[in-house]
């Protein structure tokens, strides 16, 4: 069963009289339940790839499915539940919210999604438990190193039990240590719960992880291989 399906995505952007081909007619197809990274050099498209396959950004032409849907076909609020509920996203930034503690970013993705205060509250320390974090609910981002504050992310990313994550330049900010068990935890996500993952990187260690490695550049796919996953050396 494929859960993702691109064809002939092309986007360009424009940056003073440059133009600049982010996806070339790219078209790939992704099996439900794969790990996969995405790799090349700063502007090779690989984000601007994720961001498409997310519903982020819309890509201007080609076509996109997700789970059977065609992004392009969906309206506004069909897509956001589409995000809401069948996509976790991991950003390079965190993007956790500063006043709240590790707790309440997680639970903040179930209130949307409408779960009850009892419910999302349990439900977010399990998750938080889940990625070792289960004694520091109560601290804010501030409180909590690189690595902690990417597992609040990545538990917030889980909570609502997507079948899809998107993660990009998930270890970027972390050192070795924190950056393999990180990775150690999708690679739990993927195998015990079929979770699919693709997972933008510049980071060889992060490659050897994924079952299929994509590799961009100037917005074209320029290879795309299957290979043994190995995990990384601390």
């Amino acid at each position: 069963m494929t859960d993702i399906s691109c064809r002939n995505l092309c986007k360009t952007f424009h940056q003073g009289d440059a133009t600049i081909r982010a996806l070339d007619d790219v078209s790939l197809d992704i099996e439900e339940g794969s790990f996969v990274c995405l790799s090349g050099p700063s502007g090779s498209g690989k984000t601007t790839l994720l961001n498409a396959l997310g519903g982020l950004d819309t890509p201007d032409s080609g076509e996109i499915t997700v789970g059977g849907q065609r992004l392009d076909l969906l309206s506004k609020s069909e897509l956001a539940q589409l995000r809401l509920n069948r996509i976790g996203f991991v950003f390079q930034a965190y993007n956790l919210v500063p006043v709240l503690s590790a707790r309440e970013n997680v639970e903040f993705i179930m209130q949307v999604q409408g779960v009850r205060a009892r419910e999302r509250r349990s439900l977010a320390a399990a998750v938080l438990a889940e990625v070792g974090l289960e004694d520091m609910e109560e601290r804010r981002p501030a409180q909590l190193s690189g690595g902690q504050q990417q597992r609040v992310a990545v538990a917030r990313a889980i909570a609502s039990k997507p079948a899809l994550v998107l993660a990009d330049e998930p270890t970027a900010n972390l050192d070795s240590r924190s950056a393999a068990q990180l990775m150690d935890l999708f690679v739990t996500l993927n195998t015990e719960r079929g979770v699919t993952f693709v997972i933008s990187t510049h980071d060889p260690r992060v490659m050897g992880y994924a079952g299929r490695l994509i590799s961009m550049r100037d917005g074209r796919i320029v290879a795309d291989e299957r290979q043994q996953p190995h995990a990384m050396a601390v």
